[in-house]
């Protein structure tokens, strides 16, 4: 099959095991980028707050050196607390600062609103960390924290659209405390269009007990960027029979190279087609970052399988 022209397939550092910052065990900033560029992508996520430098002149030239853009800059951290609004107000305006400074991604056909984007996740809470995958053991918020949390997202949104023209997009997370069905359905209702979109994740939706296809189409009038990743069937079922932390799932290996796993890719590749998606489709494969010799060769297996798919 042909892949399409509207469509560009990036990654994402947490495919070198790049989620907490404060990990000792991250690879330099500046191996993701060559690895990146070795491995054929033209564009990558920013990462975690912190990972990369805020140096805009630096990071430009790393970019430009590999030619690879930034497609989006990345929110990880509790959006549910107040004590932690003006920390997400900061980061939202030092990440939006930096990629806006950057090249400009190309922008494609069918593409709703211009990349980089800002993809906002909620994270930090153990009560969910070890519930991820368990909707009916999964704790939900108050209503007090939960219109805290919707307070802190359109602060984060308004100020990356008005100040920066930055497009938020709202990614559930397995996790974090937007992750099941009733939990994004209940976003969707309270964050309205106009204010930020959704970035929606095959791995995290299935993950979660969503099919991938199915919540695309419910709510694909707000889906403006696109998460790729794939399940491992057999250790997707050995966690979810253990008390465990997503990342430690991840650790485990529940997260494969596209194609291997449980996902039905040609589905999603026939939906998105029908529905004529243009724009960036980002790969991630969350894992230890100790665990680095296969990185190369997962991210070729994946984009290997993708392009015969279509992508």
């Amino acid at each position: 099959m042909t892949p399409s022209s509207s469509l560009t397939v990036t990654c994402a550092p947490c495919c070198w095991g790049v989620d907490d910052v404060t990990n000792p065990h991250l690879p330099p900033w500046e191996k993701v980028l060559d690895e990146a560029a070795a491995a054929g992508f033209g564009g990558l996520e920013l990462g975690p707050y912190g990972y990369m430098p805020l140096d805009d002149k630096r990071v430009s030239a790393a970019l430009e050196k590999r030619r690879l853009s930034i497609v989006a800059g990345t929110i990880f951290d509790d959006l549910v607390s107040a004590d932690n609004h003006y920390n997400l107000i900061r980061q939202t305006r030092e990440i939006c600062g930096l990629i806006t400074k950057l090249n400009k991604p190309r922008r494609h056909k069918g593409q709703r609103y211009n990349a980089p984007y800002l993809t906002v996740m909620d994270w930090g809470h153990d009560e969910r960390d070890f519930a991820a995958g368990h909707s009916d053991r999964a704790p939900r918020l108050s209503d007090a924290n939960w219109a805290q949390m919707m307070t802190n997202i359109r602060a984060i949104a308004t100020i990356a659209k008005d100040e920066f023209g930055v497009r938020a997009t709202i990614h559930p997370h397995a996790g974090g405390y937007i992750e099941f069905a009733d939990e994004l359905a209940r976003l969707v209702a309270e964050i309205d269009a106009e204010t930020a979109g959704l970035c929606l994740d095959t791995g995290h939706m299935a993950y979660s007990g969503m099919d991938p296809v199915t919540t695309l189409d419910q709510y694909w009038d707000r889906v403006d960027y696109i998460h790729f990743k794939d399940i491992d069937p057999v250790i997707y079922d050995q966690v979810m029979s253990q008390h465990i932390r997503f990342f430690d799932a991840c650790a485990a290996g529940v997260m494969c190279p596209i194609g291997k796993g449980n996902i039905d890719y040609p589905a999603i590749r026939s939906f998105l087609t029908k529905k004529g998606y243009g724009g960036y489709i980002t790969i991630e494969q969350e894992r230890d970052p100790r665990n680095t010799g296969s990185i190369l060769d997962d991210l070729s297996t994946s984009r290997a399988f993708l392009k015969n798919t279509g992508f």
